[in-house]
């Protein structure tokens, strides 16, 4: 019994100008048959990628913006807090300065209270 791919009407019966039955034969310009197909292919994903890209640019644009501004408020953020802390430290120096007993006292309460906390 033959196989189907030794019937006369199979590709790869068609005998190729070198005699070899194994790959199907060529057009006269050297092209695969299947060439043609896989261009088209090729050519729609480049297409469909190129929609794609353009549909989202400005998503993307919009994402990079929104970014930004958060980033932005972020440092202004982070800058307030240092300069709030800064004021802080600055009255607590002021503070100790002018009343340096009622500070060694109120330091040795905190301590207390931190030492009965912390042996429970």
């Amino acid at each position: 019994m033959a196989s189907t791919a030794d019937t006369p009407h199979s590709p790869a019966a068609t005998p190729r100008p070198d005699g070899n039955r194994d790959m199907p034969a060529t057009d006269p310009d050297g092209a695969q048959p299947g060439d043609d197909m896989f261009g088209r292919v090729v050519q729609g994903a480049h297409e469909t990628i190129d929609r794609l890209a353009e549909s989202a640019a400005p998503h993307v644009h919009k994402l990079q913006d929104s970014v930004a501004a958060a980033s932005d408020q972020l440092h202004h953020r982070a800058d307030r807090a240092l300069e709030v802390g800064d004021e802080w430290t600055e009255s607590l120096r002021c503070m100790v300065r002018d009343h340096p007993l009622a500070a060694v006292a109120t330091a040795v309460a905190v301590g207390m209270l931190l030492a009965r906390a912390t042996h429970r």
